[in-house]
């Protein structure tokens, strides 16, 4: 039996996957992955680390009991709907977007890095950048602004989704098979819980040390 959300709570409970889990259930889920995948304020929001847990508590059988071929259906599909919506408001909002002053739920920094991603790489980065956090929230915004071939984003968004959906989910579902892991999932989930707050920690104390010099 896994420890109580609350134990878990090493950072905001919105960051921490086995509570958002356990509040929201699958309707959390894909609504958190959609927003990451596509929402300007969903850069924050812990899509690896919430994916990876879904896995392992389906393999646990605690708060998850859809099979697994469902789970990676349905959060592909969130995925890609995700990205399409945010190639459309690229699309449309796209040149008043980079003009738009910086606020505590948007930098520009985020979006010149999204789009330094997309330069570099082209239509693979609508694949590549699933991997990535942060800039995969705002690639298909920049693909939309730069006004990429719908066809071909259209395609690569539904490789790049089905990949990463299923990929991060499928791999904590094996995991969470493995005896040493099932028996400390607890740590385990401590551990997500650490991976998901860090990088933002970083992103957050990188941004102050940047105004301070200014």
């Amino acid at each position: 039996m896994l420890a109580a959300p609350s134990t878990l709570a090493l950072g905001p409970s919105f960051l921490d996957p086995e509570w958002l889990i356990s509040t929201f259930g699958l309707i959390g889920i894909l609504a958190v992955v959609f927003a990451e995948s596509g929402l300007l304020f969903g850069f924050f929001l812990p899509g690896d680390s919430l994916l990876f847990t879904a896995g392992l508590l389906i393999a646990d059988g605690t708060y998850l009991h859809q099979p697994l071929w469902l789970m990676c259906l349905l959060v592909s599909i969130a995925a890609v709907a995700g990205d399409q919506f945010g190639y459309l408001f690229g699309r449309r909002f796209g040149p008043s977007l980079f003009k738009r002053p910086d606020s505590r739920l948007f930098k520009q920094e985020s979006l010149t890095k999204a789009r330094a991603f997309f330069a570099k790489y082209g239509a693979r980065s609508i694949v590549l950048a699933r991997f990535v956090p942060i800039v995969r929230t705002f690639t298909p915004i920049v693909a939309g602004a730069s006004h990429m071939r719908y066809r071909t984003f259209l395609t690569c968004n539904l490789i790049g989704g089905t990949l990463w959906g299923c990929g991060i989910t499928i791999l904590g579902y094996f995991l969470g098979q493995i005896a040493f892991v099932r028996n400390n999932i607890e740590y385990i989930l401590i551990g997500i819980v650490v991976v998901s707050v860090v990088p933002i920690g970083i992103e957050l104390l990188r941004a102050r040390h940047r105004a301070e010099v200014r």
